[in-house]
């Protein structure tokens, strides 16, 4: 029987580590969108690996773009990025294609990191459809936002833990994600989320999530007057525990679910009394 000597191992974790990484989901999209002849348009479209960017309609001054992840979800050692860039005076709409699936991991993380510029008078809505963690997922996620003084946006991101209707739990795995949200250069906003280990437990504490399934915040910047009333006036509609504040010119929305199905449906209701529609995609 043959044996592989102590000087060898190393040399088969350098090959096993090496097939491991070149079978892992790499993906980079870069969009920039500037003005045209009065309508926001496309100047720079970068598409690398597994994301895939199209852009299905046409609004009469906003670009609508939709983000795909062939791959069709991502597991430990998974690198995907996003960098959107609006330029002063454009609009843009953008969203993915499908929920995003985080699958189990057998020890790396799966990291995303999501970069939005927004110029002066120029308008960017972020909104994805939801992130679903499966049980011991592993997730690394860091969204950075820089804006000019006189920009506009609004980001919902919503994560669920398991897929309830289909009978699924996320009872073990990780989820870091860290926002921050600089105007004209300072930091207005700065948030960092860390579920690591037994998730079903710190969810199911009070002062976390109280054994609610599905999460989401949104985001608006500048916070414009009545912002926080109308989210306010939609509290008998809701059917999980939804909250909203404003400080330093931005006002935050959080949501807390016990499954998906009811997250999307308080989430379409504060977008919809906030002036934003959702993508079509939101709705099939």
């Amino acid at each position: 029987m043959g044996t592989t000597s102590s000087s060898e191992e190393p040399t088969l974790r350098t090959v096993r580590n090496a097939i491991f990484a070149a079978n892992r989901a790499r993906g980079q999209i870069v969009l920039d969108v500037d003005v045209t002849g009065g309508r926001s348009r496309r100047s720079r479209v970068h598409e690398e690996g597994s994301l895939r960017v199209r852009f299905p309609h046409r609004a009469a001054d906003a670009l609508e773009a939709v983000i795909v992840n062939t791959a069709g979800g991502m597991t430990g050692g998974d690198r995907f990025s996003i960098a959107l860039s609006v330029a002063p005076g454009a609009k843009l709409t953008a969203c993915t294609a499908a929920a995003e699936k985080i699958y189990r991991s057998t020890g790396d993380d799966a990291e995303v990191k999501i970069s939005l510029a927004v110029g002066d008078d120029a308008r960017l809505a972020w909104l994805p459809q939801e992130t679903i963690l499966f049980d011991r997922s592993r997730l690394q996620r860091s969204i950075d936002i820089e804006l000019a003084a006189g920009a506009s946006l609004i980001v919902a991101e919503a994560v669920v833990f398991g897929r309830t209707a289909m009978g699924e739990a996320t009872n073990e795995g990780c989820f870091r994600d860290r926002w921050r949200v600089r105007r004209a250069g300072k930091l207005i906003f700065a948030d960092s989320v860390r579920l690591e280990g037994d998730i079903a437990a710190s969810l199911g504490r009070r002062a976390a999530a109280a054994g609610g399934k599905a999460i989401a915040t949104v985001l608006i910047a500048p916070c414009h007057d009545g912002v926080v009333d109308a989210v306010r006036a939609l509290d008998e509609r809701f059917a999980g525990e939804v909250g909203v504040s404003a400080w330093n010119g931005i006002a935050l929305v959080r949501f807390c679910a016990r499954d998906g199905a009811v997250l999307r449906h308080d989430l379409i209701s504060v977008l919809a009394a906030l002036g934003t529609s959702v993508p079509r995609l939101w709705l099939q």
